[in-house]
């Protein structure tokens, strides 16, 4: 498994359902479906979708600069 970090390359909106996808060995696009299909469903999902957003890091990427 790997951390969970939300990804440069292959997000949509916010890539936090990019990020669960890798973390849990998912593609994204099952998780962004299963993703609307909750918020048909009573709940909070919206509001845990904009505090994943934005509580999840960005991915760090290696840049190396070549001095």
């Amino acid at each position: 498994m790997t951390a969970l970090a939300r990804p440069t390359n292959g997000r949509m909106i916010g890539g936090v359902c990019a990020a669960l996808g890798r973390r849990f060995g998912l593609s994204a696009t099952t998780v962004r479906i299963a993703a609307v299909v909750s918020c048909l469903l009573p709940g909070p999902q919206i509001l845990l979708y904009l505090a994943l957003w934005f509580f999840l890091p960005n991915e760090k990427t290696s840049t190396r600069h070549a001095w």
